[in-house]
């Protein structure tokens, strides 16, 4: 139940950001002179200052939240699954190098880093802020993969194919990476959770491409304009209840999936009594 809910969340927002530009075709950065207008039947969720339609940014910004979400999961799941896997499997000194690069990165404040490193990009583009925040989020990711893939590399079927001559590529990739599938999952959505917040909070600060309609912008600029002094609420809640649902969504699906990989935490029914 909590993967189909949290499923039909991701679902409406992921149609949404595909196919909503594609199908309302306006201009979100279009101004007109029905500034400050609350929720209507000509604009559903209000304008803003300068009369742009909250909906149309809320549309067209899905899809630079969720691509700047997705695409930072992406690239961290990579590095994670390639620094997790190549420790954990090899040892000795490899291992160490690897864990060493990994504790750096862990005891670093991330968001910190995030915003001194995208105060230095060149450019504030979507995938440069997607690379920043995969940059700073892969080492959590990678020290749990690298556990275990040290206690899946012992078990006996490793070691039987291991004893029968399969090469190391082989045994990784046939062998440990399906059984570490459902930890993969778990790990690519937390990120995605985690950079589509983090993609919010530096576009809020004014360090991403404010030119482009996202959430974490149009916070910005509903902060900028004062929305919760002069109670324009429809400003700057849209946005931040899309932002909570998505989180919504990830977190029931990641914990569907932990469920469905240690039955130890699922819940058990207790059996009706018969009737006498």
């Amino acid at each position: 139940m909590k993967i189909k809910i949290g499923a039909g969340i991701l679902v409406f927002f992921a149609l949404m950001a595909v196919l909503g530009p594609l199908l309302i075709g306006a201009d979100p950065a279009a101004t007109s002179e029905d500034g400050l207008q609350g929720p209507s039947a000509e604009h559903w969720l209000g304008t803003t200052q300068t009369g742009q339609d909250i909906l149309l940014q809320i549309v067209y910004g899905a899809r630079v939240s969720l691509g700047v979400g997705v695409l930072s999961a992406l690239i961290a799941t990579v590095l994670a699954v390639a620094v997790g896997l190549v420790g954990g499997y090899v040892g000795g000194a490899v291992d160490e190098a690897l864990s060493v690069l990994t504790n750096i990165f862990l005891v670093l404040p991330a968001l910190p880093l995030i915003i001194v490193l995208a105060g230095y990009l060149p450019q504030r583009g979507a995938a440069s802020v997607a690379v920043v925040i995969a940059v700073t989020g892969w080492a959590w990711g990678a020290r749990v993969l690298r556990a275990q893939t040290l206690s899946v590399r012992r078990r006996d079927y490793v070691q039987a194919a291991r004893a029968s001559g399969e090469g190391p590529l082989r045994i990784v990739f046939y062998e440990i990476l399906p059984v570490l599938l459902p930890v993969i999952a778990t790990s690519f959505l937390a990120t995605v959770v985690a950079a589509i917040l983090a993609e919010a909070g530096l576009s809020f600060l004014g360090l991403a491409d404010l030119s482009t309609v996202s959430w974490g912008s149009m916070l910005y600029f509903a902060q900028n304009g004062q929305a919760l002094l002069i109670g324009a609420w429809w400003w700057f809640i849209p946005p931040g209840l899309c932002i909570a649902l998505i989180g919504t969504g990830l977190a029931l699906v990641n914990f569907g999936i932990d469920e469905i990989a240690n039955p130890r935490l699922r819940t058990i029914k207790a059996p009706r009594k018969a009737r006498t």
